[in-house]
Order: C-alpha cells, then structure tokens, then sequence
C-alpha cells in the first residue's frame, strides 16, 4: 500500500515521502497514530500545494534575511574594553553582547547565529560571521578597544 509520510519515522521515511508499505502496517500503525495518510490523487495534490507554499515561505524568508544582510554588510560594531597589562582583555566579548549591541541598532538577531571565528579577547578588528540562514551568511567587523 502506498502512503504519505507526514512525519519523519525511523527506517521508513522522511516527512512527505510516498513509500510502500503492507496494508497492516500501513492501517495499523501508520494511518492510525496520524504519522501517514493513504496516497490517492487528493491527498497527492494537497502534498504537492503544501510542498509549493513551503517554498515559497521559505524565498520570502531569504529575501527577508538578504534585505537585512544588505543593511548590515559593512557595519562595524564597536566595543570599549578593559584591558590589562600589554593590553590583554579582561575576558572576551561573547556573542550575547554582540547580539544586544545590534539590537540597540535595531536588528533583532538571535545569539545562536553569530560564530566568531576566534576568540575576541584581544584589541584590534576581528571578523564575525552571522549565519541568519543557510542560504544568508556574511561577516561584520567587531572593533575591540580601550
């Protein structure tokens, strides 16, 4: 029997694939813990709109997110530090507080989405990728000083 994933179920399938099945397996367990429907024409056609809004919510998303890039591309952020003996930073700057200094510049980032590439505890201009989708990546310049 062919059926329609709607969840990801191990050694099966990923959601939204049209696999074969047995008829038990597909009626007793399948169909009947809603983690797949019986393939027929309709429910065809719904997979496919559904597949197509999908992509479409996702190329706004990117245009959404490029729009943003764009706005910060060749921003720099810049932090004053305290710093020690032969100009050592006490700690480092965390992507928490980059995160905050680009709110107050009004772009609403997640922590998780910034990746520095090394540790920022030293003065000077260190490049910082922020990764707002796997498709929307680019650096900005995080400036260290006294």
């Amino acid at each position: 029997m062919k059926v329609i994933l709607l969840q990801d179920v191990k050694k099966q399938g990923k959601k939204d694939d049209i696999i074969n099945v047995s008829d038990g397996y597909a009626h007793n367990y399948l169909i009947k813990n809603g983690l797949a429907v019986a393939y027929t024409e309709t429910s065809k056609n719904v997979l496919d709109k559904q597949i197509q809004k999908r992509a479409d919510d996702e190329e706004k998303l990117v245009e959404e997110l490029t729009q943003i890039k764009n706005k910060l591309n060749n921003k720099k952020i810049e932090f004053n530090v305290k710093t020690g003996k032969e100009d050592k930073v006490f700690g480092n700057v965390s992507t928490k507080q980059i995160s905050d200094r680009l709110k107050e510049l009004g772009f609403n980032i997640d922590k998780k989405k910034i990746k520095p590439t090394t540790g920022l505890d030293c003065l000077g201009s260190h490049s910082v990728e922020i990764e707002l989708h796997k498709k929307v990546k680019f650096d900005i310049d995080v400036v260290l000083k006294k």
